[in-house]
């Protein structure tokens, strides 16, 4: 890997004397490839954070969340991710349609491990993924930059409560959420969204 450090991240580890260090960081664990271990622990993960940013650098920041397996590694540089139902908004999804670089967080709350992966993002409305996920509008896939762990130390420590009930799943009915059929929202919905006519689905709060 060529080190990614610019003039900014040079600064602080001059300033702060971790150079040295970053540098160690950067040539032993800093790689393009998805490993076996890196693998699992993906696909292990109910959650992530994606970072992205539009055509002027203006970045925003989501949350992606599914049952475990929903961002599937496809091969050592590369994995794949189902866009479901959100707010219609597409921040982060249209960014990548203007600005593919995308910085992507995975977690374990649980058991305090995280990673980092960065790399270039893309979208393909017929990807042949999408029928493995009941309801996916579209699916991302990310071309490996740079994987790499991340300090643990300062991550605090929950317990799974509850799986969100709004993951798409094939066993059962997806319900709706309460805010779709709110005044303000219900008007503007998409004209086959089914909170328009919920038939048998559950409206949910959360």
């Amino acid at each position: 890997m060529t080190s990614e450090y610019h003039e900014g991240s040079r600064s602080l580890q001059d300033r702060f004397d971790t150079r040295a260090l970053a540098d160690r960081i950067d040539e032993l664990l800093v790689g393009d490839t998805i490993d076996e271990h890196d693998r699992a622990f993906i696909e292990a993960r109910d959650m992530f954070f994606l970072a992205s940013a539009d055509a002027e650098g203006r970045p925003t920041c989501s949350y992606k969340g599914g049952d475990p397996g929903f961002v599937r590694v496809v091969d050592p540089h590369t994995l794949a991710f189902p866009i479901y139902d959100g707010n219609g908004m597409y921040l982060s999804t249209g960014n990548v349609l203007v600005n593919p670089h995308v910085g992507m967080l995975f977690i374990d709350l649980e058991r305090g491990h995280r990673m980092r992966l960065e790399g270039e993002a893309s979208i393909d409305l017929d990807d042949p993924l999408q029928g493995d996920f009941p309801e996916a509008q579209f699916i991302v896939r990310v071309r490996a930059r740079a994987v790499y762990p991340n300090c643990p130390r300062y991550i605090h420590r929950y317990e799974l409560v509850r799986r969100s009930r709004f993951v798409p799943r094939s066993d059962c009915t997806t319900p709706v959420p309460e805010w779709k059929r709110s005044d303000w929202a219900f008007d503007a919905l998409p004209a086959d969204d089914p909170a328009r006519d919920p038939g048998d689905r559950e409206v949910l709060g959360r």
